[in-house]
């Protein structure tokens, strides 16, 4: 039997953010808040003669729903840690649409890397490289910070080493995906940074109820909504239901006891529980 290594990474759903730019990807990143929910990437690591990346995204029964080979921010991990394996990732939520699952690919990735060939690099090591990779790849800012841990979290700087707050809250959050919206294309833009960064609040929430108000009124100022999110948004609205658009994807999650019913009625919701742990560890098959 080939030798193997499992670890998991929750996702992360970004209500609000403003990119930072250092001179270093280490300083490079984004404030912001958001949810770590329990759902997210599992990934598997083996040795292998070159580098092999899987992308799996599966339905509750485990069935391939999608898959794609390849992914240069994993293999980006390989070639800074100097080893070969072949990594699967496995998720349920949908990707690229702004549950974090690039950042929870490469946290899982790293996590179970240094296991399988015992590097050592510790939890603030894994996670610095999982943010470099993020930073260089321009497939995101925050994410990897937030999935250190779990709750609602505020990042007070960029990287993995800035100054992070955690609420824990036993809530489900639902959310609704009408497909993905690139990070690069919003990221990427100066005026639609210039945009976001002008909507940004300057507090971190206390609770749950006021990340929900933080993250819509970012929203509406930021100039992302899109028509279909603005539908969804709208009747949760009419419905007293605290909601707002998943950042960066083309979503929205809500919470409240008529969540999952408002927005049931454009698609298929998402139940989700805000997780109490981030990324981690799970084993080693020999």
């Amino acid at each position: 039997m080939v030798r193997t290594a499992i670890a998991f990474c929750p996702g992360h759903i970004s209500g609000y953010f403003r990119k930072v730019t250092g001179e270093t990807p280490e300083t490079t990143g984004s404030l912001g808040a958001g949810i770590v929910v329990e759902e997210g990437v599992r990934a598997v690591a083996s040795a292998a003669a070159r580098p092999e990346v899987a992308i799996r995204q599966v339905d509750d029964q485990g069935r391939t729903h999608s898959a794609f080979a390849g992914s240069p921010p994993i293999e980006y991990l390989m070639d800074e840690l100097g080893v070969a394996a072949r990594v699967e990732t496995t998720c349920r939520l949908p990707i690229g649409s702004g549950f974090g699952l690039s950042a929870a690919a490469l946290l899982s990735s790293a996590a179970a890397l240094d296991a399988l060939f015992e590097i050592g690099l510790g939890r603030e090591g894994i996670a610095a490289l999982a943010h470099q990779a993020e930073v260089v790849h321009n497939t995101g800012l925050g994410d990897v910070a937030a999935c250190q841990g779990g709750g609602v979290v505020c990042r007070e700087g960029p990287g993995t080493a800035a100054r992070i707050t955690r609420v824990m809250s036993d809530e489900t959050v639902y959310a609704l995906s009408f497909g993905p919206l690139p990070t690069p294309d919003v990221i990427g833009s100066p005026a639609q940074l210039a945009q976001v960064a002008e909507a940004f609040p300057s507090e971190c929430p206390c609770d749950l109820a006021e990340f929900f108000a933080f993250s819509r009124a970012f929203a509406e100022k930021s100039g992302l909504v899109r028509p279909e999110v603005r539908a969804a948004l709208d009747a949760c609205d009419r419905a007293g239901v605290p909601a707002s658009m998943t950042m960066l994807g083309l979503g929205v999650f809500a919470a409240g006891e008529d969540a999952g019913e408002v927005l049931a009625g454009f698609g298929d919701p998402l139940p989700l529980r805000v997780a109490r742990e981030g990324f981690r560890f799970v084993e080693v098959h020999e």
